[in-house]
């Protein structure tokens, strides 16, 4: 991981105190950060990304700040997953505190938070609230891309994604990779005093059986009434290229159908340039079945649903700066363990359906 000059930090904390953006590494993606008490600020962060005002954002916390000043309402459970899983990949959707803009919230009478386990984002959140005269600065961060897109994963990700600011415009801090890959689980504790369970809003890398062992049940599914959330919409996380999902069965069939048309091409007189023929990216579990037809290329990702998401984003941003037609994604094990994984690629492939 890139070391991150402490003089550099606490001129991202100054500007965060001013008003303005920066972005910072968390353990799960890059985020897109502002002062959660400034709703100018954060009106800009919306602007910048191209984001919904209804579509709420998560404000990231240090380990030191009370989470009782940004909640209305801090019920046992929420403090047994807070010592649980805090710092990590677990957002806590909360009732939000009357002081608190509801500008963070889309409008809602809840709040997100969590705190990030990065170094670098601790660094940083700890020096904002030390800026702030009551020692509670929280962050509104979500991920550092415009809205819908692939979350960055690197430090040039975000770069890239707002190719137009420049350093004074946006401080980027360079904490190296993500770890983790994929955002984090979001858990709605919000209703818990009108009789609804804890409700799992996104799944993450924190999943159903770690929330059970401390929920002593699996979370709920959302329902009607459940709060909006960070990256739950259909349609999200998608690539620029088109994207689509197949079973093991169908690419096979679709890759001997193009064997059978490129054998066909190469028997004639005049069979035609190779410029002619898609390029397209599958990206499979494990090795190719067999030789691959003409502009296909396959990209293996090891069935390990930690290591698949650490890499997935990274690799559709990278497949996106190929000039492909498309890309094919092998369906993925229906299993717990891949469910963070899951949901991204499904929202993903569903920006093109």
């Amino acid at each position: 991981m890139p070391e991150v000059d402490a003089r550099r930090i606490l001129e991202a904390a100054q500007r965060l105190e001013q008003g303005r953006l920066v972005a910072f590494p968390t353990e799960t993606v890059y985020g897109l950060g502002a002062d959660a008490e400034n709703p100018q600020a954060v009106a800009h962060l919306y602007a910048i990304k191209g984001r919904p005002a209804s579509h709420p954002v998560i404000v990231h916390l240090s380990p030191e700040t009370d989470p009782a000043y940004w909640a209305g309402h801090l019920s046992p459970v929420a403090q047994r997953l807070i010592s649980a899983f805090w710092p990590g990949p677990l957002t806590l959707i909360l009732p939000r505190a009357a002081h608190i803009p509801d500008v963070v919230s889309g409008g809602q009478d809840s709040i997100g938070l969590r705190c990030p386990s990065h170094p670098v984002a601790q660094m940083l959140l700890h020096a904002f609230a030390g800026l702030k005269p009551h020692g509670q600065g929280g962050v509104a961060a979500p991920s550092a891309n415009l809205f819908g897109h692939v979350s960055p994963t690197r430090a040039a990700h975000v770069r890239r994604e707002f190719p137009t600011l420049d350093e004074q415009a946006l401080m980027i801090l360079d904490g190296g990779e993500a770890e983790v890959g994929i955002e984090s689980t979001i858990l709605d504790v919000s209703r818990l005093e009108s009789g609804r369970p804890p409700v799992l809003l996104r799944p993450g890398q924190i999943g159903t059986v770690q929330l059970a062992d401390i929920l002593g049940e699996p979370p709920a599914s959302p329902d009607a009434g459940a709060p909006r959330a960070s990256g739950s919409l259909k349609a999200h996380y998608a690539p620029r290229t088109p994207l689509q999902i197949q079973s093991r069965v169908a690419l096979q069939g679709w890759l001997d159908a193009r064997r059978g048309h490129a054998a066909a091409r190469a028997a004639t007189a005049h069979p035609g340039p190779e410029a002619h023929v898609p390029r397209v990216a599958i990206i499979g579990l494990g090795p190719a079945p067999g030789p691959l037809p003409p502009g296909v290329q396959w990209v293996a990702l090891p069935a390990d649903p930690a290591v698949y998401a650490h890499r997935l984003y990274a690799l559709l941003r990278e497949l996106d700066e190929a000039g492909l037609q498309q890309i094919l994604l092998q369906e993925l094990p229906d299993e717990a363990l891949w469910q963070g994984v899951n949901d991204r690629i499904t929202r993903a492939a569903a920006a093109f359906s």
